[in-house]
Parts: C-alpha cells; structure tokens; sequence
C-alpha cells in the first residue's frame, strides 16, 4: 500500500490532513518559502504526552542498558532479518485538537435518525450519573482485569450486582459476569447444551425462526466446526423425534409476539434437550421469566439499560442457568469468600481462567466479559430499582399500546397479537417503499420485514409526540382525524395469566436505596475507591499492554453522532462510520502488512476464532477439508487451544527450548508428521516469554512448506508496530488487540476488540453478516452480532494512530522495549530474568523468574504479588507462561520515575526475603505471608506480628504520601468455591 494509492481512495473530508475542522486548509502561495524564513516554536506533540519518559530519562537509561541510541536498541533487540526497511506510510501525526476537529468532521456525517428498528437493540436514556461517573472516568475505565481481587472490590460489587440482577429478572439461579453480545451468547449456549447433552448420538439444536435474524446466523458459524446441525423452523411443528441436545427461543419473538412456551419446553425436556431462551431482559419486569416457565438457560442484551446504541457495541450480553450446570457456564462469574480476617470478600469464582487449566479440553475460548457495560447496566439498575424499572417497562408498552390503536384507526393490520415493544404491521395498499421515503422525512427508521410489511419497537427514550409523529407518516397525505387522547382512554395493556410476571425481583437492599442522585453518586465513589487502575499507579501486566488511554482518545465515544446510531441503521446514514471503517482498516493495513481487515471481532478471543475460521474456509475452499490440525507451542495463552477447538481443529503441542523458544526440530518433524492433514500453526511474536525469536521466518516457512496457513496472535503487537510487520514475515492471519496495542481502555476486563489482518488469499473468507453487506463473499458466516462489533469504540483507536502518526508510533514501540529491558537490568540481580533474546535483551515485556524464593524462604510468587499491593502496584502477571514466575511489561507510557518506584518496591520486597533466607524474620509470621494489610488490620487494637505496623501499612516513603489501602485482606479463593454464593443475598447469609 503505497501513500499515493491510499490518497486516492479517500476523498478530501477522509483524507487525515485534507481538512482541519471540517474545513479544507487554505495555504498561500508561496507558504513553503515564508515558512523557512520565519522561525516559528514549535508546540509538543501528542506522542511527546503519550509517551512517558522525557529525553533526559530516555538518555539515563539507554546508559544504564550501554547502548548509544533508541536506534542501537531497535537494532539490537529486533531480528534484522524482518525489520523494515522504509517509515510507515502514515499520514503526519496530528495534534489532539485537530484529530478531533478531523473525527468530529467523519462524525457529522452521520445521522442520528429516531431509530425503531428493534431486532435486540433498544434505544435508551443513559442516567448523566453513571455516564459521567462511569463510562468516562479513568478511574473505572482504567482498571483491569479483577484478577488481584484484593484491589478489586469495587468493580466486582459492580459484578455481583449486575448477576443478581440477570438472576433476579430471568427466575434462573446463577448468571455470570457478561458476555460479548447475544448472538454469541446464544452461541455459547449451544455449545453449553451440547457438552451437557447425555444422548451422544443427538448432534441437531434447533433454533426457532422467530429467533433474531443476526442470532441466527452467529449461533449457524459456531455450529459448524463442531459438526452441529442448526435446523431452523417453526417451533410448533418442530419434531423432535431427531435426535436432539438443544434448542433457542427467542422471547418476545423478533416480530414483537409475546408466546407461551411452556407447552414447547415440556416437550423438549421429555425428549431429553435443554432450552435456551433469548429474552428481552427490561420485557422481564412484566413478563414471566424464563426460569418459571422451565427454561434452562436464558441469555440475551443488557444494552437497554443505560448502554447507548454506539452502531453495534460494545454492549454487555447476559448469561444465566441453573445452579445444576454452574460448572458449565462460560466466561466469569463473581463469586463471595471471605479474607485472612474472615470478613466478606468478593473475587473470580470457578472456572475464570478454564482455558488456561484446560487448554484444548475448555468449552469456550472466551477469557474476557464486558465489565465496564455490565457496570454501566447494573448501576441503571440500582438507579432504577425495580419499581423505576417496571415504570419504564409499562410505559415503553403502553407507548406501542397506543400506536397500534392509532394504526388500527389508520386502517393497519397489525399483525401482533400479544407484545411488549415490537409490532408488524401489514401496510395494506401502501409500500415500504413508499413509507420509507415518508419516513426519511420525519428522520425515522422503521425495520423492513417484506415490501409489505414493517416493525417498529418502541423504548424508554419515546414520547408520545413520537408517536404522534410515527402516525403522522403512516397517514401519509391524509390528516389524523382523532387525538392520542381519546385512544388513551381506549387502551388496554397489560397481561393476564399466564403471560403476567408475579414473582418478586430486585429485593436486595443494593437495589431499594440509591435512587437519589445523591445517594448513587457516593455508591459509585465508594466502590470506585476500592479498585486500583491507571490513575493510581501503573499496572505492569505482561501480555495486558496497560498503557495510557488518554482523555483525547475517549472524547468522542460519547459523541451521539457515534454513540445514537442503531446497528442495523441504513448505511446511507452512517457514511461516517464508512469513512471511519475505511481508514481504520488502511491504518491497520499498513501498520501489520496485510491486504485486508475484518472489524468485526469484538474481542481477542473473536478474533483468534476469527482468523481459525477464515483459515478454516480457505482450506475447504481448496478441496483440503482434511487439513484440520493445528501446531500450538506449550506456552501459548490458553485461549489458542480452545479457539482451535472450536474451529473444529485438532490441537498438536510444540515445545519450546531451553531459551522459550520454539523448539524448531520439534516443530518441523512435527509439521513433516501431519504435512498431509496440517491446517495452522498459532505463534504469538514476540513469543509469549517476552523475546523477539530469531527464527520465525524459519517457523513461518516450515509450515508453509507443510501446506499450513500461519496465525499470528497479535497480543504482543506494541513491540512490533513500525519496527517489524506480521505479514512481510510469514503471517498470513493476525489478531490485534485493539485494547491493547491501540489504546481502547481494559475497562475493568472489558470492552475489547479484535480484529484480524488477512493476506489476500484470505480477504475472500472474512467473516460476514445477513443484515449489512460486510466480509467476503466466501465467508463462513458472521462471529459477532453487529457487523463491526463495537463500532462506538473504533474512534479510541483512530485518534491514537492519527495523533501519534508514523513517527510517533514506531517512537513508541522502541520505548516500550527499552522500558522493559530498563527494568529487566534493574531487576535481574534480584529476580534472574528468565528468557532474553540472542543479544541479551527482552522485547516489551520480561519473565522474573521467583522459582527458588520458595525453596530459599518458603515465598511463593502469590506473597509477592500481595505484597506489591502494600507498595501501591498491582502485580504483573502471575505464574504465567511459567509457573512460579512473574510478567512485568511496563508499556511506553510510564515515566523512568514510575518505573524506578516499582523497581525499587521490587527491591524492597526482595531484601524482606532475604531476612527470611537469613533467619532475621519469622518464616510463617512476615509482611510477605500476610500481605496486603488493610487499614483495619493496620489500626486494630491487637497487634500481634513480629514486624511493625509500619513496616506493614508503610514499606516505601511514597506510600506515606498517598495510600491506597485495599478494601480486604488476603482471600480464601479455595473457600469460595467451596462454598459458592454468585449473588447479592444478605449479608448475614455470607457469616457462616
């Protein structure tokens, strides 16, 4: 891809220095003369904010590590054999106030029409309270993921609340974290009912055709790598003499109907399948729940709850079952245990990590939630509360109540019966054509069934001139002969037996008590308080890239030009979003190689899935369905055995070497070995032990020459970008954590994107979607449920490209890798550093390896990772890829200052071993055993350690100058599920 030919496929508004606030720049003529006479200062850029270490520290520690220049570093650090040879071509870096005049010129191109298109997608009123407290604030958007439970109290009450709250509503006894959207939950739940199932020779889940079409269709891409038969009909006559394991309703209908399924589920039970129920969760209020009427797993959207549209994402899907098949469920769940001091405590219960205990035996690849939404859409749930919940429920329904008396007195069928929000309405002597064009006028989306049929739903955001106003282009050029009014009077809503919910729900005090702004604003505070993220201090995550998602970034998330738009809105309404699509995907394109991008993935695990699948399809398309095996090393991230798995492949391990390299004689043999079945190899780069391998043309090559395609995860991407790109050496799919390496927020372990980049080969299987023109036309069918997953947070990673452009973002790439190798050398004579590449350095990330402590002092890695919360840090990442060692990646954005203060918390903690190793400390009674200290303990009347307080509560000298305290003590994660509690129950019932 070359400058001239991107130029040209933009037009002027698109072009990333063709207009400055919407505006084309006016130059005089002879500007470039005036420019080198007068000397102008020169402003700092956005990657100098970006970037944390000035040029000072950036000297000082290029002398510490004896090298002469970021230069040398690159030079020495990454293979030459795959470095670049030219700058990325990339538009010139833009200052944060032209990227967002140039993304606010994108935006205005679309048009935030009144969208009634319905099909799982709801418009709604996001509370300004937990817009402003939660969706933009650093302090939740930062976080991530809880797996340090102790500096995660705040986010998992979040959690717990919002799965007592998809519990409560559904009748279902247990619920987990999130998921990523409905059709991909309901697709877990296939896979759910499929490994519970006892009758083996059951391969068909049926899939009713009043299910929503996206549904449909993602629930049809998951079944077929796992030989699954999806028959799609009429649940009435559905005959389940075929043997069958499952089946999926959707509730109310997609066309609105409200149906009793009592009579189904029976049926289905008897024959011995489970029933998964894909309900409208706000409909839940007035309805009765699944769980009543014997429903075995429901999931669905919780995007109505105060989540804005954002064209498709991220929005949080629930997931919900019963108690029976807890250990089946998928994702994470919040579970209570207590602490050291035996006080409630919340953390990550069961199978949280599955795919890295199970690898290629997991039944999902999933390893994330959408923590910051499920926050967003619990705390609109505890705003609310149940009487405020079933207020907006009953007045959404009264709404639709009335349009359709005004459609009837309109001379309409409206063909739905029984509904909560969603009619049909046959249009008679008029065509949808016809009322589209009304329609447009009004600026008003309506859902096209058929030339003579449309649906509208109706939301909490509709008024009754809304109403008015949607009567008003059905009467077309006739005038209303009535009054709303005098149909008000008319109406009859509501439901009776057995359709009318009479349980209770949302009992739990969380829910009765913060209604007042007040109230929810100190509740949001508090909770907030008990979590660290980036405001505090860094979070060195190997393999996580915590780095700065800067204000600039997030600004236009909220836009209503990118956050009001309906995911199925027509496309000649969001030409903003295309323009944005389209310059994303060159940007990505050129920074990894490849010839074509797929948006769609909302997540790391979509997109490993993704790009199986995409290769998947290139080898049936060529005859080779046998080709079904896929290489994986032993220290690949859990979640690439269970995407193989559920792409249908079979999983071969590779080893590695003594170095953490792929062992390349293991590899070949065993890529000779299935030369005739080979599908892929999964390589991560640089590899999962933190070093760029010199041999990965070679490893490309070899499969290659075995017939195999070569997936790349692209997890460590932010030690590549303008320095190295995947598809020059050998990559033919990548993924790219868009949350990582390109700045969207962790959120709390949640949202995400993940893309994937294709050769050309491959462009024709990306995937696609039945509702929008999308993918290739190869394609085994969509992974998401919006056609470019979270769209809404595709302008975080725009502006981070546009603003640090070509220069900046190699910039950064270097710093990220002398970050690492800075702290590698400070903390190599205290923690051997595990793996380095041939010249002795790490890539972006280090493996402190903390082995012997356990033999040497009786430590084990988990001491220290408390400890560092006495110290302020959160602990880089444990025990991964190796046992017993810990992950530090220190990203481009900290300052030498940050990463000195963690090196010599480090240091710190390594000198209190040693007095253990000396005999100077106790061996059972030490601040690394008890670690962290709460203020409670630290201040308790009783004192009965041999070290102090102080040298408890305050290790380091900045720890007296700002605390952050952790809400718990050390908790009992064995005791938790042992005793598993996954809900909001009072808090005495947590005592015993």
């Amino acid at each position: 891809m070359t400058d001239s030919s991107v130029q040209a496929s933009l037009s002027p508004v698109e072009s990333l220095h063709g207009s400055v606030n919407g505006h084309p720049p006016t130059v005089a003529p002879d500007a470039a003369k005036r420019d080198d006479a007068i000397e102008l200062a020169q402003t700092i850029g956005f990657a100098q904010r970006h970037i944390g270490p000035n040029s000072e520290e950036l000297q000082a520690m290029l002398d510490t590590l004896g090298l002469a220049s970021l230069a040398d570093l690159a030079d020495k650090a990454v293979p030459a054999s795959i470095r670049l040879k030219s700058p990325l071509k990339l538009e010139p870096a833009a200052s944060e106030h032209q990227a967002l005049g140039m993304l606010r010129a994108i935006a205005d191109q679309n048009q935030v029409f009144r969208s009634y298109i319905g099909l799982g997608y709801s418009g709604c009123i996001t509370p300004p309270v937990i817009q402003r407290n939660v969706l933009e604030n650093p302090g939740w958007y930062t976080q991530y993921t809880p797996y340090q439970a102790e500096i995660a109290q705040g986010r998992l009450e979040a959690l717990l609340n919002y799965q007592t709250m998809v519990t409560d509503l559904t009748g279902l006894e247990i619920a987990n974290a999130s998921l990523l959207d409905e059709g991909t939950a309901a697709a877990e739940a296939m896979a759910m009912c499929f490994n519970l199932s006892k009758k083996k020779e059951a391969k068909t889940f049926f899939v009713s055709q009043d299910c929503h079409p996206q549904t449909i269709a993602v629930v049809r891409t998951r079944a077929v790598p796992l030989n699954i038969e999806v028959v799609v009909g009429d649940r009435q006559t559905y005959d389940f003499a075929v043997p069958t394991f499952g089946a999926l309703l959707q509730y109310p209908a997609t066309d609105g109907t409200v149906y009793d399924y009592r009579e189904f589920v029976e049926k289905a039970h008897a024959s011995g399948a489970l029933v998964t129920v894909a309900a409208d969760l706000l409909s839940l209020t007035l309805l009765t729940p699944p769980g009543e009427f014997g429903a075995d797993i429901a999931v669905g959207n919780t995007q109505r709850f105060g989540v804005p549209f954002g064209y498709g994402g991220p929005h949080a899907a629930y997931f919900a079952t019963k108690d029976a098949f807890k250990r089946q469920i998928p994702g994470r769940i919040v579970g209570v245990s207590h602490d050291a001091q035996g006080n409630s405590a919340l953390r990550l219960a069961l199978q949280t990590r599955e795919q890295h205990i199970r690898r290629d035996k997991a039944t999902s690849n999933i390893c994330t939630a959408q923590v910051l939404l499920a926050v967003m859409a619990s705390m609109y749930a505890v705003y609310h509360g149940p009487t405020g919940l079933k207020q907006i429920a009953t007045r959404t329904h009264q709404l639709t109540c009335l349009l359709a008396a005004g459609l009837g007195r309109l001379g309409y069928a409206v063909k739905t019966e029984r509904f909560f929000d969603t009619i049909q309405v046959d249009l008679g002597a008029t065509t949808w054509s016809e009322l589209a064009g009304r329609s447009q006028s009004f600026r008003i989306n309506f859902r096209p069934v058929d030339e003579q049929t449309v649906g509208i739903s109706l939301d909490e955001t509709v008024s009754v001139q809304d109403v008015w106003d949607i009567l008003t282009v059905f009467a077309g050029d006739a005038a209303l002969d009535f009054t709303l009014e005098t149909l008000i009077d008319t109406l009859e809503s509501g439901y009776a037996a057995p359709f009318a919910r009479t349980s209770a729900y949302l009992t739990h005090p969380v829910f009765n008590q913060y209604h007042s702004e007040t109230e929810l604003l100190r509740y949001i505070q508090r909770l907030q308080s008990k979590d660290l993220s980036l405001t505090h201090s860094m979070i060195p995550l190997g393999s996580c890239t915590m780095k700065l998602n800067a204000t600039a970034e997030m600004i236009p998330v909220t836009w209503p030009e990118f956050g009001q738009i309906h995911p199925f809105a027509p496309v000649s309404q969001t030409q903003g979003y295309q323009v944005l699509f389209r310059q994303l995907e060159q940007m990505l394109a050129e920074i990894t190689g490849f010839d074509g991008i797929s948006l769609q993935p909302n997540a790391g695990s979509q997109g490993e899935y993704a790009g199986l699948l995409v290769i998947r399809s290139y080898h049936e398309s060529r005859g080779d369905r046998h080709r079904t095996v896929c290489l994986i090393p032993d220290s690949a991230h859990g979640t690439n055995p269970a995407s193989a798995v559920m792409a249908g492949m079979k999983v071969v391990v590779v080893g590695c070497d003594d170095d953490g390299n792929i062992d390349m004689a293991d590899l070949k043999t065993k890529a000779e070995a299935h030369r005739d079945d080979l599908a892929a190899l999964m390589v991560t780069y640089p590899s999962t032990h933190g070093v760029f391998e010199e041999g990965i043309r070679d490893i490309c090559d070899i499969v290659h020459a075995n017939g195999g395609q070569v997936y790349m995860d692209g997890a460590n991407m932010n030690a590549q970008v303008g320095l190295c790109r995947p598809a020059d050496f050998g990559a033919d799919v990548c993924h790219l954590n868009l949350h990582k390496t390109f700045c969207i927020p962790h959120g709390g372990g949640g949202p995400g994107m993940g893309p994937i980049g294709v050769k050309a080969h491959l462009i024709p299987f990306l995937p696609n979607h039945p509702l929008t023109t999308v993918g290739g036309d190869q394609s085994l069918g969509p992974v998401s449920a919006a056609p470019w997953g979270s769209a809404s947070i595709l302008p975080i990673s725009w502006m981070y490209i546009a603003m640090m452009g070509p220069d900046g973002l190699t910039d950064a790439t270097k710093i990220a890798i002398l970050n690492a190798n800075y702290m590698a050398q400070r903390l190599d004579p205290y923690y051997p550093v595990l793996f380095k590449g041939t010249s002795g350095l790490v890539a972006h990330e280090c493996i402190l390896d903390l082995r012997h402590l356990k033999k040497s002092a009786g430590i084990e890695v988990e001491d220290i990772a408390k400890r560092l919360i006495d110290y302020g840090f959160h602990a880089p990442t444990v025990s991964w890829p190796v046992p017993g060692t810990i992950m530090i990646e220190p990203t481009e954005s900290e300052s030498k200052a940050e990463l000195d203060r963690f090196c010599e918390a480090m240091i710190a903690i390594r000198a209190e071993i040693a007095e253990i190793e000396a005999g100077q400390a106790d061996p059972h009674d030490n601040p690394l055993k008890y670690a962290p200290h709460t203020a409670a303990v630290a201040t308790a009347d009783q004192w009965t350690h041999a070290y102090s307080r102080q040298r408890a509560a305050f290790p380091a000298s900045w720890t007296r100058e700002s605390k952050f305290w952790p809400a718990v003590g050390r908790i009992d994660n064995a005791f938790g599920d042992r005793n598993l509690v996954c809900s909001c129950l009072p808090v005495d019932a947590y005592a015993d």
